[in-house]
């Protein structure tokens, strides 16, 4: 079950307040805002239509032409790898002014402001926004948690090895095993596992899904796991920080009406000032609902990292002070905050992968690393599969597609076929592999 979720600007948000430089802008749609944030959004529409191909694009997508498809995007990968985003917008007379890139930054598209992304390359904005992936996000009833869990207690009705009723959790004793603590090859080229209850387990192959940061620091690897060039792209990946910040409230009070001004009490919020956004989630009128008073990437995300919940708290109740003068935000609050900033997370260590300029032949080596057959002998039976081995990091698609191909390689490496009715991605990876950038 899903509902829109509240993004600004989105048809199913009340309102959306863009406060920058201390000046505010209420509005329930785009044309509530002034004429210089359409001007931003017709200049970012035409730079991605004249450097990018924007509308070619779109049109090959719609008409599912995958060989049109990879055509421009293999000729924008050679024009592009080593082009920043905020690099690509400089080069576009669109935006030329200064000004229009800093409010393209601090408010930008979809979800909100997007200069935390300007260092990375802009391929990873293509993406994005070719497929639509930043548009009409939904929220998920009961949290995105749903799909693993969902994933984990499935009971398939095809299957071939167990009894129809079987699911992960039964064929686990309903629970996880624990972390890993170590991973090596033993005689057969098997992959030996250790857990952090000591247990030792060895496999003909395993899939590691975990962040791929993890290979490097909190599991004890071999080198031989993985080819050299491999490990160079795990070394290279470059995550972004993020922290966000929620605090518990008795009821949807923004929508309660300002006599003064007739408008929304509150509002979904972009600002330049500490909070960057803040989103309004509620379960009904007059039931307990929940404000994430701040949702920040990259530097800004840093200077939370020092702070405790609490101090974090008091910090985004002032800069919205200033915001809503007139709003008693903290009446309404019901309990404890809780944050989290993703980057100081032990098993996370960032909230998601995005590749900087010249990084596309590293995730191009993890991606494709399902395909062992010209992997020497001894470094064959170990898969990476998520979402940071993906093209579409942050997504569940990509940790989807990646578990797919590790599942593909895996029955490869263990002699098995796909029906040829039926290939999988190994199968086609020749007509359908990612271009291939020069090493020299």
């Amino acid at each position: 079950e899903s509902r829109p979720f509240p993004n600004p600007l989105a048809p199913g948000t009340p309102s959306t307040v863009v406060d920058l430089k201390g000046e505010t802008h209420y509005a329930r749609t785009l044309e509530d805002l002034p004429p210089v944030y359409h001007r931003v959004m017709e200049a970012w529409n035409t730079a991605l239509e004249e450097g990018a191909g924007f509308g070619v694009m779109q049109r090959a997508i719609r008409e599912r032409d995958v060989p049109r498809i990879r055509e421009i995007w293999a000729r924008l990968v050679e024009r592009l790898d080593n082009r920043t985003f905020y690099g690509f917008l400089c080069d576009s007379p669109a935006f030329s002014s200064f000004r229009d890139r800093e409010i393209f930054g601090q408010v930008g598209f979809g979800t909100g402001g997007w200069d935390t992304d300007f260092p990375n390359s802009i391929l990873e904005i293509l993406r994005v926004v070719y497929t639509g992936a930043d548009d009409d996000h939904r929220l998920i009833v009961g949290g995105s948690r749903q799909l693993p869990l969902r994933l984990w207690e499935d009971e398939p009705q095809k299957l071939v090895h167990w009894p129809r009723g079987t699911s992960l959790s039964s064929l686990h004793g309903g629970r996880t095993r624990p972390a890993v603590t170590r991973l090596h090859r033993t005689a057969g080229n098997r992959i030996t596992v250790t857990d952090a209850d000591g247990d030792v387990r060895t496999y003909r192959s395993a899939i590691f899904t975990a962040q791929s940061w993890l290979l490097l620091s909190r599991i004890d690897c071999d080198d031989d796991l993985l080819p050299i060039d491999h490990w160079t792209a795990v070394e290279r990946t470059h995550y972004m920080e993020s922290s966000k910040l929620f605090v518990p409230v008795d009821r949807p009070f923004w929508l309660d009406r300002d006599e003064r001004t007739g408008r929304d009490a509150m509002s979904m919020t972009l600002t330049d000032r500490m909070t960057r956004g803040t989103y309004l989630l509620d379960d009904g009128p007059d039931r307990p609902a929940v404000i994430c008073l701040s949702y920040t990437w990259c530097d800004d995300s840093l200077k939370w990292l020092p702070l405790s919940a609490r101090e974090r708290m008091e910090v985004m109740l002032k800069s919205l002070r200033e915001i809503y003068p007139h709003v008693d935000i903290r009446r309404h609050i019901i309990g404890n905050p809780v944050t989290v900033s993703w980057e100081n997370e032990p098993w996370f260590m960032g909230a998601f992968k995005a590749n900087l300029p010249g990084h596309y032949r590293y995730q191009r080596r993890l991606f494709t690393h399902f395909v062992q057959d010209r992997l020497p002998a001894d470094r064959r039976g170990l898969f990476l599969a998520g979402d940071d081995i993906s093209w579409t990091a942050g997504w569940a698609e990509g940790a989807v597609q990646t578990a797919l191909n590790a599942v593909w390689g895996v029955m490869r490496h263990f002699g098995g076929a796909c029906d040829p009715a039926n290939p999988g991605p190994g199968d086609v990876f020749d007509e359908l592999a990612p271009v291939e950038l020069p090493e020299d």
